[in-house]
């Protein structure tokens, strides 16, 4: 079904850390709808995991991508079942 929630896994290369990344990705996730959480990875790459519905998923996707493409060099996005664990959107430390 078109609205069944889908989880996505995202993870970002490039400048990705240090520019305001994780917070905006945060903000962009709330204007969605959608759940999950932003981290930095140790090797420089930022990690995103969010659920939501397909055309949520897309659209906030997109938004991430348009609105941080300077920074991003390279986005590897893995599609999975979504598990249903998260409330909100948050940023991990």
């Amino acid at each position: 079904m078109a609205d069944s929630p889908v989880r996505r896994e995202v993870h970002y290369s490039g400048q990705v850390q240090g520019v305001g990344f994780r917070n905006t990705v945060r903000t962009i996730a709330d204007r969605h709808g959608v759940t999950g959480y932003v981290v930095n990875l140790p090797d420089g790459r930022v990690k995103l995991v969010a659920e939501g519905t397909p055309k949520q998923l897309t659209e906030f996707l997109a938004n991430v991508s348009n609105l941080m493409e300077q920074y991003i060099r390279d986005t590897y996005i893995e599609n999975l079942p979504p598990t249903g664990e998260f409330f909100r959107f948050d940023i991990v430390f």
